[in-house]
């Protein structure tokens, strides 16, 4: 079962990274139910600005780990493909 990694754009503009597998669901649940994260419930709605396809759930968890320590400008460059 592939593993998607994935950043959200949230209605303030700020960003959001996430592991799922599978994306439509995933935003669903971030924009409609509160099965979404905490961070994005309050800043709905959230858009998928970005997202990766991963072999496993150990090498998606290591790529968001790897994003998530990114400035925002450097996760905007990847959203933009830069």
């Amino acid at each position: 079962m592939p593993y998607y990694v994935y950043i959200l754009q949230c209605s303030d503009s700020s960003l959001y990274t996430g592991v799922t597998t599978d994306l439509q669901r995933r935003l669903f649940e971030h924009n409609n139910t509160g099965k979404g994260a905490k961070y994005t419930k309050i800043r709905r709605p959230v858009i998928l600005v970005y997202n990766k396809k991963c072999e496993n759930r150990s090498m998606a968890l290591k790529c968001e780990y790897a994003i998530k320590k990114l400035t925002r400008s450097k996760k905007l460059k990847l959203i933009n493909g830069e």
